[in-house]
């Protein structure tokens, strides 16, 4: 049983991290085109 949580664990985070890194790039390129599209810069 501890063997079973511990690897559920551990396997979690990467699907973690790939949702927090989706959310930062999907923001990211949302602020990109609504910048292009009003003609400023993004930085």
């Amino acid at each position: 049983m501890g063997t079973l949580v511990l690897g559920s664990y551990i396997l979690v985070w990467p699907i973690v991290s790939l949702a927090v890194l989706g959310v930062i790039v999907g923001a990211t390129c949302r602020d990109y085109l609504c910048a292009r599209r009003e003609g400023r810069d993004v930085v």
